[in-house]
Order: C-alpha cells, then structure tokens, then sequence
C-alpha cells in the first residue's frame, strides 16, 4: 500500500512566495511541498479584503485537497487580509485539525530585536501597508517600537517584468526609499514586506546610509516554521519526509517556469491547476 504524501503547502499570488519557499527548503529540506502560485489572478496587493480572502481560502482547500495539513501563506497581501478569517471562522469549519499561517507575525515577533534604537521601517505592497496588519502585530511584541511605513504600488510590476535593472525601475526605487526615511529619519532597520522585494535588495541599498539594515522575511519564516514544528510535534508527524518539492500555478506553466527561477535561484518545472 502507497502511503500517501502530506506536504506542507506554499502559497503565494504568484512568483514572490518561493523567495520564502526557498529558505523553508533550505532549513527543512527533508519535508515534502507544495508550492502553488495563483499567477491568473495576479496580483492580489490591490484587491479589496473580499477578493483576497476568497481567492486565498479557494487555493488554501486546494492545498488541503492534494493532502497538505499545514499550509503556509507566504504572501504579506494574503496575509494581512485573508489569514485571520481563514483561521477563525473557516478552519473550524472545514479542517478543524489542519492549520494555516502567514509571514506576518514571525517578522514582527523578530523585528524588535533587530533595532539597535527602536525604530524601523516596513516597505510592501499598497494592501499590506493599509491593512496595518505590521503595525497591529508588532505593537503586540514590541509596544514602545516606532514603525513608519511606505507603500512600493510600483516595485512588483517592475520586478515581474524583469525591468529591476532599467533606470525607470532605479527612479521608483529611489522614490519610495527616501519617502521612508523623510518620515522618520532615525529608521536603522527596514522590513521588506513582500516577498519580491528581495530581489532588488542592492537596488535599495544604494539610497541607505550604512547603518541601515534590510530585512528579508525569508530566513525569518523558515526559522518561524521550523519554531511551530518543534512546538507541535502532532503537526509535524503529520507531513511526509521525502524531500520532494512540487509547483503548481493557475497560469501557463511555460511562462511560470521561465520567471520563477529568478525567485527560486533555480530551474524549476510546474504543472497548471485550474481552480
């Protein structure tokens, strides 16, 4: 008899989710994933809560049909406005003993450390900055931390379309970098609070002064992940160790594969699913 798989799932909107998939697989590499990206319906940053929460509660039970116990939203958007009526009020309902969570709260529990003197920056999406979902989390952890906050609309049409390099790409870049720090200039750590962001790291930094750290949500997820697991030894009995990595995209796979290994560091072959 074939003992069947339950990975842990990975979703994102599109392509930014396997900049987190790729420090989950680094530091657990022996679980199975799923990987889905919902790339038709891209991007999510400027869709209303209702949207949102539909398009990810459809592609978290799509997760949860092809076995997954544990499900990651490794999307600010989705996570901000989507996870906490996901937890709530669907979970219980449909998968009381399966569970979901996002990137948000392992960034905002770290953050306050990183600060040498309290204040900090987060630079996302329009969605994720109006939700104030950072805002809301870190006041949980670190209350007396002072957070300004930067909406990018711009930065991840430019980055999707491979245009990082191009000097209408550095002009937005500079813009919304600089209209950080004039709102507080004593900012010494900044979250980039979405997970495209990271593939323009040095584009940002040329508009920092030295003492200024960014933070990639990355590593701090996988560490997150790897925290829950060890916490909840039931959940992660539950998911299969094969160290197999599967992609799934609601889109053209051929036009999937060719962007996504610019987020992943490496080639990659996905299978489209319809939803």
């Amino acid at each position: 008899m074939i003992k069947q798989k339950h990975p842990i799932g990975v979703f994102d909107s599109g392509y930014g989710g396997l900049t987190i998939l790729k420090e989950i697989v680094a530091k657990l590499p022996a679980y199975d994933y799923i990987y889905l990206g919902d790339n038709a319906r891209a991007p999510y940053g400027s869709r209303s809560y209702d949207t949102v929460y539909h398009y990810t509660l459809e592609c978290v039970n799509l997760l949860f049909e092809r076995g997954c116990e544990l499900v990651i939203l490794a999307c600010n958007t989705a996570s901000a406005k989507a996870l906490r009526t996901i937890q709530q009020k669907d979970l219980p309902k449909i998968a009381p003993h399966k569970r979901v969570l996002g990137v948000i709260r392992p960034t905002s529990e770290i953050i306050g450390h990183l600060s040498n003197n309290g204040h900090t920056g987060i630079l996302g999406t329009a969605g994720t900055v109006n939700s104030e979902s950072y805002l809301l989390e870190i006041e949980k952890f670190f209350p007396h931390l002072k957070v300004s906050q930067e909406a990018c609309p711009m930065w991840v049409p430019l980055i999707e379309n491979n245009q990082i390099d191009n000097p209408g790409s550095d002009y937005f870049i500079e813009l919304h970098t600089k209209a950080l720090l004039q709102k507080d200039p004593q900012i010494d750590t900044i979250v980039l609070a979405c997970t495209h962001y990271p593939l323009i790291v040095k584009a940002i930094q040329k508009y920092l002064p030295e003492n200024v750290k960014l933070v990639a949500q990355g590593p701090l997820v996988a560490n997150g992940l790897h925290d829950y697991l060890r916490r909840h030894p039931e959940m992660a009995s539950l998911c299969t160790r094969n160290g197999e990595v599967e992609f799934f995209t609601t889109d053209d796979p051929s036009f999937f594969d060719a962007a996504a290994s610019r987020f992943y560091g490496q080639s990659i072959q996905s299978k489209h699913v319809h939803l």
